[in-house]
């Protein structure tokens, strides 16, 4: 049984212009010690994705409907003090804003501390040393002396490595990453990611990586699910969908990484920009930025099995265009 099952999530947000559906049917699974890489443009609604799993979605926002499962556990629609006990002890997120993390008016040894506690019945002493070990992994210099101070005494880049280091505290068993190194320099970066794999792999916990660094992905993920327009298009091995992509969007997305492009050439993007999610016409979302889409396209096409991945495209790309 997979520890994370999501089956058909759909997120909405009302608006004065109508209803805005950032997810829609979402589905995907995850396995204990799995790294799930979850990329696409801002607003492709993966970040909404990630929030839905944990019951995030505050008004005007709601989960419509679909199914979440967490280690058999159905998460929607359960009382908050069952998802109270979870966050934090087995399922950790780790914002983009370390802000939405950390309190300004207390100080880090605080919510340290009140974190290990809330979980575990240990001595103030021993949380207070599991809150230490824990800044001294993610790379903070002298952690005892850092542990006293306040958010507004260390840098955003240091107040991530605190916001990662707290949602480590418990070696949860789920981890949810919502693309939390943008902040940091690639030295950190490095070593962040290192401590994410070694949690993995000591520890057997699951990691969602939400993310538009492709770069990240392959070297973080054993699988990538790639989202346009609130939609997962493709899903399979990195190594499939990163090498040879069937999806146009995903072949889209490798071609923009400058490191693909040749030196003095002019960089390939993707035409046209993202669609309002409140005005999608129907079919495939992506058809008006797309150079192999046909009258067939303003159908939606389903998330289907192709070679050995799934694949949200009447075309893929190594089959022809046909109308």
């Amino acid at each position: 049984m997979p520890l994370l099952e999501v089956t058909d999530l759909i997120t909405e947000f009302a608006t004065r212009d109508g209803v805005l559906r950032a997810v829609d049917g979402v589905s995907l699974a995850l396995a204990r010690g799995e790294v799930l890489g979850l990329v696409g443009e801002s607003g492709s609604g993966k970040s909404v994705t990630g929030f839905s799993i944990l019951g995030l979605i505050d008004p005007p926002g709601r989960i419509a409907s679909g199914s979440v499962r967490f280690d058999g556990q159905e998460l929607i629609g359960a009382p908050e003090n069952a998802l109270r006990r979870l966050r934090g002890k087995r399922i950790a997120m780790i914002f983009q804003d370390p802000m939405m993390t950390l309190n300004p008016v207390l100080s880090v040894e605080t919510q340290m501390v009140e974190t290990v506690l809330a979980h575990d019945r240990v001595s103030r002493q021993a949380a207070r040393e599991r809150a230490i070990e824990a800044l001294g992994r993610v790379g903070i210099a002298s952690p005892a002396e850092r542990l006293v101070q306040y958010p507004h005494q260390f840098s955003g880049g240091m107040r991530q490595r605190v916001a990662i280091a707290i949602a480590l505290l418990h070696r949860p068993d789920l981890v949810i990453a919502d693309e939390p190194t943008t902040a940091l320099d690639v030295t950190v970066q490095g070593q962040i990611l290192y401590e994410m794999q070694r949690l993995v792999r000591e520890t057997g916990s699951a990691l969602i990586w939400i993310t538009h660094d492709l770069a990240v992905v392959a070297g973080l993920a054993d699988r990538v699910a790639v989202m346009y327009a609130g939609r997962i298009v493709e899903e399979g091995a990195v190594d499939q969908v990163l090498d040879a992509p069937l999806h146009p969007y995903t072949r889209g997305l490798l071609d923009s990484v400058p490191a693909n492009n040749a030196a003095g050439r002019r960089l390939n993007q993707i035409p046209g920009m993202t669609p309002s999610l409140l005005r999608l016409a129907p079919g495939c979302a992506f058809r008006e930025r797309c150079t192999r889409a046909a009258e067939r396209c303003a159908t939606m096409p389903e998330l289907v099995a192709h070679g050995g991945r799934k694949v949200r495209c009447h075309f893929p790309l190594e089959t022809a265009v046909t109308a």
